[in-house]
């Protein structure tokens, strides 16, 4: 499985990411993150920041991308 979704339990952002992968039935890794962004360091380390959600894609090389807009973009374009 090369999609993985950093997310977090009761967000609206990451909700949407999840609308999208499932719009496109994609399989794809969630793993959910603390709720203190403190404690988000696996999602700072991939994307720079401590918001959710956060998409990585092996397959096309997307190694943290942050903004649930332009990750249901990204989705679309490439799968879509």
């Amino acid at each position: 499985m090369t999609i993985k979704l950093y997310e977090l339990d009761g967000c609206p952002y990451c909700a949407k990411v999840r609308r999208k992968l499932d719009e496109l039935d994609l399989e794809y890794e969630s793993v959910k993150v603390p709720s203190s962004h403190g404690k988000r360091d696996k999602v700072k380390e991939i994307s720079g920041q401590t918001g959710v959600p956060v998409l990585v894609d092996e397959e096309h090389g997307v190694e943290g991308m942050p903004e649930s807009g332009d990750i249901a973009d990204y989705l679309e374009e490439t799968y879509g």
